[in-house]
């Protein structure tokens, strides 16, 4: 007998030691858009890559950033946030904080990370190009950088989104306009 029978339960271990459905949802996060968060001394920047599953889907209705505006934790209690990985940016008591949520309901803070098709080349990546003093312009200058590293074709201000919150600890995403003017800067 294989894990597969295993496959529909969140919190049955197979013979092998597997929680399978975690396996999937590791799987499927590791095929989906790469996206990637860098912590700055003055901020958190967010980016990834926009890409529409169908041309028929409607732009409109895609979120990509969500502002959490309350306290959130998960319970240790069997539940996770099945299928889901999340870069989650905010500010506490000690300055800007970068955390990544993977879909077996573990956390980790990070100064930089990234998750997608592209992670091992993203991390790579930022490896060599991240620094403590770094600020929010050159953490999103490096995204960019992380981001073409993986694309396919031309990279864009119509293809990414960068959102950005500050030491004024509002979020904001990035008009296109003004992801283009980063994009000149890399040039």
């Amino acid at each position: 007998m294989g894990d597969s029978q295993y496959s529909f339960s969140l919190t049955t271990f197979s013979p092998s030691g597997k929680l399978v459905q975690i396996e999937h949802a590791l799987t499927a996060v590791g095929s989906g858009q790469t996206s990637l968060g860098i912590k700055a001394a003055n901020g958190v920047i967010i980016a990834t890559e926009k890409k529409l599953p169908s041309i028929l889907v409607d732009e409109s209705s895609m979120l990509t950033f969500a502002a959490i505006t309350f306290r959130f934790c998960f319970p240790c209690s069997g539940v996770r946030p099945f299928g889901v990985s999340l870069l989650v940016a905010g500010f506490d008591d000690k300055g800007p904080q970068l955390y990544q949520v993977d879909p077996s309901g573990s956390y980790f803070s990070w100064k930089a990370s990234a998750m997608g098709k592209n992670v091992s080349n993203a991390k790579t990546f930022l490896e060599k190009r991240y620094t403590d003093d770094m600020e929010l312009d050159d953490a999103v200058h490096t995204a960019i950088l992380t981001l073409k590293e993986g694309f396919e074709g031309q990279i864009s201000e119509k293809n990414i989104e960068i959102g950005i919150i500050g030491n004024d600890r509002k979020f904001r995403v990035l008009t296109p306009s003004e992801i283009a003017d980063y994009l000149e800067e890399v040039e």
